[in-house]
């Protein structure tokens, strides 16, 4: 099975305060969360190094879920349903009333390496 390098740069963090939480997954139903998903990639890393290596995957379609959790607590906070902190997705598909889907996130990783630029947004 062909497999390529994927490394994902996220950009226009407000702040290095926090944590970068990455989902990676190939399976539609269960993105942006992950959850259920034996198959996903997750990653935490601090929010000041916001270059993230998810190793050899195999060749496919993928979407990606970003969240910054500014202060460590383990979810996206909100206030009245708006994120209170920031989020982003592979294609950085526009945003209207909720999350994108599966199809407006994805990409084809293919050839042996690629970087995704995943651009942050902050409603509040």
């Amino acid at each position: 099975m062909p497999v390529a390098e994927l490394k994902v740069a996220v950009q226009k963090l407000r702040s290095a305060k926090g944590v970068i939480r990455l989902c990676l997954t190939a399976a539609p139903t269960n993105f942006p969360k992950c959850v259920d998903d034996r198959e996903a990639v997750t990653r935490s890393v601090p929010a000041g190094a916001p270059l993230l290596d998810l190793g050899l995957l195999p060749h496919g379609d993928y979407a990606i879920a970003v969240i910054h959790d500014e202060n460590a607590n383990k979810k996206l906070d909100t206030f009245a349903g708006i994120p209170r902190e920031g989020f982003g997705f592979s294609n950085n598909p526009a945003i209207l009333f909720g999350p994108p889907s599966f199809s407006a996130a994805r990409f084809t990783l293919g050839g042996d390496a690629e970087t995704q630029q995943v651009h942050m947004r902050y409603m509040l």
